[in-house]
């Protein structure tokens, strides 16, 4: 089974201590969000054919990064790094610093275990179209040879992303829009052009009515990518995880409201303030995130 690390919290930048307590276990426990049922997920080398992790900062996880390379469990980093103003990413670490660790994970583990996400477009008039050109050049350009590519989506907008996007603005005085389709798809065929100058390849995560002649539909879980790293055979079936999606069939081991990034159009965190206090109050030894959702 492929292990999802995790689209629902940032387990590199927040849980480094707790993931490798269940490392040490061989397993750890996950509690499905909406059925409230319970379930013991292993983790350890003969059960787990990969791993995908997702984040905005590796720190200190660089070493359980090469705690799992030494133990021959191949992985994939899905990192994201848009480098958006702090009205809308307060809490994130900058993308210059993000960039370096990009290379020095790349330089340790090979250009394939790293994929790039520029998600989610998100408009407003402190990030118009012309932002998100010139930034994705710029970041492009410092990531040539680092990583093939780069995931794009636009910012879904759920209700409570809805919600902390429109008091963010209020509070810093920005207004913002959700475009239509084509000036989605014209946004989105430009930012493809423009980071294939640095052979980066763009994809695009689960919305198939967006795509144009140079996108591709992205594969986030992909057992292919995970087999380039591995150097042998990762096979597992197609199961999205909503319409659109064509990743492999995972398990996630993370938990929603347990990120503090603050990102305003975040599906994940409903509270960055209720996240905080979670993350404080988790303990390493937990066989879940987080313990006091028994």
């Amino acid at each position: 089974m492929i292990i999802s690390a995790s689209y629902r919290t940032d387990i590199p930048a927040f849980h480094g201590a707790w993931f490798n307590q269940r490392l040490d276990a061989g397993f750890c426990t996950v509690k499905n969000p909406y059925s409230n049922k319970i379930s013991r997920v292993a983790l350890n080398p003969c059960a787990v054919d990969g791993f995908v992790f997702w984040t905005r900062r590796l720190g200190g996880f660089m070493t359980t990064l090469d705690r799992m390379s030494d133990r021959g469990t191949p992985f994939v980093i899905q990192f994201t790094v848009t480098g958006y103003p702090k009205a809308l990413e307060p809490a994130v670490v900058d993308w210059r610093r993000a960039v370096d660790e990009i290379h020095e994970a790349t330089s340790r583990h090979g250009p394939r275990a790293v994929v790039w996400r520029y998600d989610p477009v998100f408009l407003s008039d402190i990030t118009p179209a012309s932002f998100h050109i010139d930034r994705i050049a710029e970041i492009a350009e410092q990531l040539a040879g680092a990583t093939d590519e780069v995931a794009l989506s636009f910012a879904h907008l759920y209700r409570k992303t809805r919600k902390n996007t429109e008091r963010a603005a209020a509070r810093h005085r920005f207004s913002w829009a959700d475009p239509d389709v084509d000036e989605k798809r014209s946004l989105l065929a430009t930012l493809s052009d423009t980071v294939s100058r640095q052979d980066i390849e763009a994809t695009l995560c689960a919305q198939p009515d967006l795509l144009t002649p140079s996108l591709r539909p992205a594969r986030c879980i992909d057992s292919d990518r995970l087999s380039d790293v591995a150097g042998r055979p990762v096979t597992s079936r197609q199961k999205g995880n909503r319409p659109g999606c064509l990743c492999a069939e995972s398990r996630d081991i993370g938990a929603y409201d347990t990120c503090s990034h603050g990102c305003v159009y975040c599906y994940a965190v409903s509270s960055r303030d209720a996240a905080k206090q979670r993350i404080r109050a988790l303990s390493p030894s937990s066989e879940r995130l987080h313990p006091s959702d028994a």
